[in-house]
């Protein structure tokens, strides 16, 4: 949790909602607000070569950094609007947007990134640099989606997974930061978990009446094991919900102030970087998310 709440700035409303949001995060964790514009040479087309930052600029590099001096500005005057109690740092760096972010997440406590900056694609519910981040960061990535409820839940998905433990740990400790509620809500069908062969070979596949719910509360309850001792002013309600991950996910996130999940949970292919999960909460949600990442 050490380090900078980071935010990419490019001058678009949805980078100065995410920068005023990067000072309420970071004037909750007592961190300095980096502000951080990149940009790279006007005559080379994204993804640029790695030779790109050793091009001559000349006039229009040079517009180009002057650019970037005026929008961080413009942002810094916004942070400090919103937390005048805060350290405010700013760059402005010559590099590909994606690997400028990506590179200065490894010393970040989080990411803040709006719905959709200056560059893409208007249709695409996120913006690239949301969604590569979310794939890629080293630290936890908020990407901003629809309205928070300020007196809403934390939910935080739980699945059990490696990942799900630092999205736990995250949500915890947003919940304890901001005195909210943590509604740490696991979902499970008939389908999602498969069945245990029996014991005796004769017998067919089949669950004791009751059973599924019993082991699937039993996971959430082992999932947050040790969690409420280690944070004894959060209050935590379990919600053990059958049907469809992600759209009781979706669902909950319609009243929640923020919604946390993991980058991969059990189930899809090993090898993605961002499960089907998190990546429909990226698109779909109604709040805030974040996507707990950690160094790899």
């Amino acid at each position: 949790m050490d380090g900078p709440v980071t935010v990419g700035v490019d001058g678009s409303p949805s980078s100065i909602k995410a920068v005023e949001q990067g000072a309420e995060e970071a004037r909750l964790r007592g961190a300095t607000l980096r502000l951080l514009h990149a940009y790279t040479h006007p005559y080379v087309l994204p993804p640029a070569p790695l030779s790109a930052t050793a091009l001559p600029f000349g006039p229009a590099g040079e517009a180009l950094r002057e650019m970037g001096e005026r929008y961080v500005t413009e942002a810094e005057e916004r942070a400090r609007a919103a937390a005048p109690q805060i350290d405010v740092s700013t760059e402005v760096v010559q590099g590909e947007v994606l690997s400028v972010l990506v590179d200065a997440s490894e010393t970040s406590s989080l990411m803040v990134v709006g719905r959709r900056g200056l560059g893409g694609f208007a249709s695409l519910l996120l913006g690239s640099a949301g969604l590569h981040l979310s794939a890629h960061a080293h630290c936890p990535v908020m990407a901003l989606r629809g309205t928070p409820k300020p007196s809403g839940d934390i939910v935080l998905g739980v699945d059990g997974s490696p990942a799900a433990q630092l999205a736990t740990e995250f949500a915890f400790h947003e919940a304890s930061l901001r005195g909210a509620r943590l509604a740490a809500t696991h979902v499970f069908s008939e389908w999602s978990v498969p069945l245990s062969p029996p014991e005796d070979e004769s017998m067919p596949y089949a669950r004791r009446p009751g059973s599924l719910r019993e082991d699937e509360e039993r996971l959430l309850s082992e999932a947050l094991a040790g969690r409420p001792e280690k944070y004894p002013d959060v209050t935590v309600e379990h919600r053990c919900v059958r049907g469809a991950t992600r759209e009781k996910l979706i669902e909950a996130s319609d009243s929640a102030q923020l919604l946390v999940v993991g980058a991969r949970g059990r189930g899809g292919f090993s090898g993605l970087l961002l499960g089907s999960v998190s990546q429909a909460a990226l698109h779909h949600a109604r709040c805030p998310v974040v996507v707990a990442r950690h160094s790899r």
